[in-house]
């Protein structure tokens, strides 16, 4: 049995303007660490700025949530752009929330794509080296999703000196290598709170995690994404910590 030290993050801040997304504040007391949204698919100054506060008044570390412009789609579509475009397009996300965090006294400390950004570098290598050489400017870890073979990564990490934080889903399906099982399948998303517990056990106590096919793969990760969008889901989240707690695997 291997058991990890693993934090919680969550993404926050992708309220905008009078829409409301979310339970940042019932969540936030409950995590490690918050993604914050940088306005491309979700948020503005304002959310951010607040988000960023809320954080420091729990001590929660700070990273930000860039994406393809899309905010009609919610950053879950992918945009084709060459490389030197990702790399600006996230240079410009990352400085306005790493400058909101400055007004506030606050530090940057990770940076985790969103949607279709993140699949997308976890499936094209030139999509994760112009993420990497846009997050190597700020001197920041890069979050991503842990899959059974991580080194290709890792190696392409090395080269533009950025830590990288591997991370699994909570309420997440996986395929055998590892990705994550498309959301077009009925499947993907735990709904149970039993199933999600139960997975949170597996990946934290032993390392491993069921996939959608019934196989058990190998899977060491820094921290698990959590998502708070109802009264039910906080309920879960406060159920993982005392897990993660209890069983000594919590960061």
């Amino acid at each position: 049995m291997t058991k990890r030290s693993i934090s919680l993050n969550c993404d926050m801040g992708e309220s905008f303007g009078h829409w409301v997304m979310g339970n940042d504040a019932q969540v936030m007391p409950h995590i490690d660490m918050a993604s914050i949204a940088c306005g491309f698919h979700a948020s503005d100054p304002q959310i951010m700025s607040k988000t960023v506060q809320l954080a420091l008044s729990n001590d929660v570390q700070i990273g930000a949530h860039p994406s393809y412009p899309d905010r009609q789609g919610f950053g879950r579509r992918s945009i084709p752009m060459s490389a030197d475009e990702v790399t600006n397009m996230l240079i410009y996300q990352i400085g306005a929330l790493n400058g909101l965090c400055e007004s506030h006294n606050a530090e940057l400390r990770y940076v985790k794509p969103h949607g279709a950004l993140y699949n997308d570098m976890q499936t094209h290598l030139t999509v994760f080296e112009a993420v990497l050489d846009a997050v190597s400017s700020f001197d920041l870890p890069l979050m991503t999703l842990a899959i059974t073979d991580n080194q290709p990564l890792l190696d392409l990490a090395d080269r533009y000196d950025v830590p990288l934080l591997f991370e699994a889903f909570a309420d997440r399906r996986y395929q055998v290598n590892g990705q994550l099982a498309s959301r077009s399948n009925s499947d993907a998303v735990l709904t149970s709170p039993d199933d999600i517990l139960s997975q949170v056990q597996q990946i934290a106590l032993y390392g491993k995690v069921r996939t959608i096919d019934g196989f058990m793969i190998p899977l060491e990760v820094d921290t698990i994404c959590v998502h708070g969008d109802n009264p039910q889901s906080i309920s879960v989240i406060k159920q993982i910590k005392q897990l993660l707690a209890k069983e000594g695997a919590l960061l």
